[in-house]
């Protein structure tokens, strides 16, 4: 596989045919890795989800999702995705809104957008005006907030937990129990400032002291260092060979015992 993502086959010339369809609609374009986005009018969305459907062939809604940003004032983005199979490629289409003001819905053109812009009012509040069933879809029955906004607490507001006594689950304020929640912010490898169960054993110890007991530093002597550079022979006059050895070597020693004549029989002495 040559690439590690469906590759989009480019449209030449569609950015520019679009932009003149929409018209005032559009609010800014944006083409980065071959992927194009539209910043759309909020109240123009269903018009030129039309026009992107009818006129340039893009058949199916792929999906509608959410984005968050407090920092702004109108702190959400809702981005739709269009797939065109005839010409196999997608589309962006984006707008902004805040927390009260509501987005036209694409149930008229897509019924599938029902679900999807369920999710996104599930998870970031956004209303959406003309959606025939907009309730909840992913979380449970009273769940209160909306979970990926970014000032949504990570812990929730409650918890949920079986009950013995009662035979069904319950729901109960969030309690953070705080016996594990002492943290050091330290490297493993830099070493902490605690010790741990079994920190004793890396402890040197006396031989056969009952508890740990720092031990003493050794008094046996130290050999010598081998010389720096060993010593080699590299004629055979640097070992005493040679030939005046060889005939040394074949002269006796006066101190040699003599060796025995085997030559003469023996005989039995007069």
């Amino acid at each position: 596989m040559s690439s590690p993502a469906p590759l989009i086959k480019p449209r030449d010339g569609f950015a520019d045919a679009y932009a003149d369809a929409i018209g005032p609609a559009l609010v800014a374009t944006k083409n980065v890795a071959e992927e194009l986005t539209f910043t759309i009018a909020r109240d123009a969305i269903v018009e030129a989800a039309r026009i992107a459907r009818d006129q340039f062939g893009y058949q199916q809604l792929m999906e509608i999702a959410g984005c968050d940003y407090p920092e702004r004032a109108e702190r959400f983005e809702v981005n739709y995705h269009f797939l065109s199979v005839t010409e196999n490629h997608r589309i962006r289409l984006k707008l902004t809104t805040d927390e009260d003001t509501p987005v036209p819905s694409l149930t008229g053109l897509w019924p599938v957008a029902g679900w999807l812009e369920r999710e996104v009012f599930d998870m970031y509040g956004v209303t959406f005006a003309g959606n025939p069933d907009l309730r909840r879809i992913l979380t449970d029955y009273g769940f209160e907030g909306f979970p990926l906004r970014k000032d949504f607490p990570q812990t929730g507001y409650v918890e949920l937990r079986y009950s013995e006594a009662e035979k069904r689950v319950v729901y109960e304020p969030v309690h953070l129990p705080q016996d594990f929640r002492n943290f050091d912010f330290l490297m493993p490898w830099e070493g902490a400032e605690y010790r741990l169960p079994g920190d004793e054993k890396a402890a040197p110890e006396a031989a056969g002291a009952p508890s740990p007991v720092t031990a003493q530093p050794s008094n046996s002597p130290k050999g010598k260092a081998p010389p720096p550079t060993p010593k080699t022979t590299n004629e055979p006059s640097d070992t005493g060979a040679g030939k005046k050895a060889n005939a040394a070597a074949a002269r006796k020693s006066p101190t040699a015992p003599k060796a025995k004549d085997d030559s003469q029989p023996k005989g039995k002495k007069g």
